[in-house]
């Protein structure tokens, strides 16, 4: 979904775009799609070899799959080392354990469940490879296409309920993918959050979602991670001051 949109903006920026993804039909008008597992790291190291970018950006992730979120971080870190490129990593909020407060840019991961321990390793890895690069906390990722949306339609047919008691900051898949393609043009390296200015729980984004498309916002079905015996963050709220004052890209509110 990010990827798709960052391609695009490359594109559209005049940018020579070479896409990459595992399954499924990517097509992004200007830009070549390549396959490739960023868990085969020979295959990874090949292409970057082979196109020999000035910047890679890294979008991929499953999951419930550490090979892909972690390892797969690792062998792209260093296949964009060894041609000299410039390296933009997205990671993301779920690396946290969750609180009232905001986390900032530098806080050291506290991942509670499986996914967000990956994304932790897979800065450790990045981090530890390419000093230089930069790495992308975001939050949920909306917009048209989002899956997140998708979700929050569904509760409003009746199909899934959503949680009231996790609280993330949404960014919009374009002010995101902008961010990212700004960034591939800076010399910032390390962290930085790129999220949405407001939180919001994922009931209240399925509110707004009822309200913005004109659906009976009384048929939304709620429940909480707690109920289902979820283990993941409940309140994840990133300060994006540095962002905001790096950035020329505005990072939007949902709200």
């Amino acid at each position: 979904f990010l990827g798709r949109e960052v391609c695009r903006q490359g594109v559209d920026a005049g940018w020579d775009v070479v896409g990459t993804c595992w399954s499924g039909e990517v097509g992004v008008p200007g830009a070549c799609v390549r396959r490739v597992d960023v868990t085969d790291r020979d295959a990874v190291r090949e292409l970057v070899t082979r196109v020999r970018p000035d910047a890679v950006i890294n979008t991929s992730y499953r999951y419930s799959d550490w090979a892909v979120t972690a390892d797969g971080a690792a062998h792209v870190a260093v296949a964009a080392t060894e041609v000299g490129a410039r390296l933009v990593h997205l990671s993301s909020d779920a690396l946290h354990a969750g609180r009232p407060e905001p986390y900032a840019d530098d806080e050291p991961p506290s991942p509670v469940f499986a996914y967000g321990a990956a994304k932790a390793a897979a800065e450790t890895a990045v981090r530890g490879i390419d000093p230089s690069a930069v790495l992308v906390r975001t939050s949920l990722i909306v917009g048209e296409g989002s899956p997140q949306i998708q979700l929050c339609r569904d509760a409003l047919a009746g199909r899934g309920a959503l949680f009231s008691d996790e609280l993330r900051c949404p960014v919009d898949v374009t002010d995101l993918a902008a961010a990212v393609c700004e960034l591939v043009c800076s010399d910032h390296a390390g962290l930085l959050n790129v999220a949405g200015p407001d939180a919001v729980s994922r009931a209240e984004l399925g509110l707004l979602v009822a309200r913005r498309e004109g659906r009976d916002p009384s048929a939304l079905k709620t429940t909480t991670a707690a109920e289902c015996g979820l283990v993941r963050p409940a309140e994840i709220r990133l300060d994006i001051t540095r962002a905001t004052a790096l950035l020329r890209t505005p990072l939007r509110s949902i709200t």
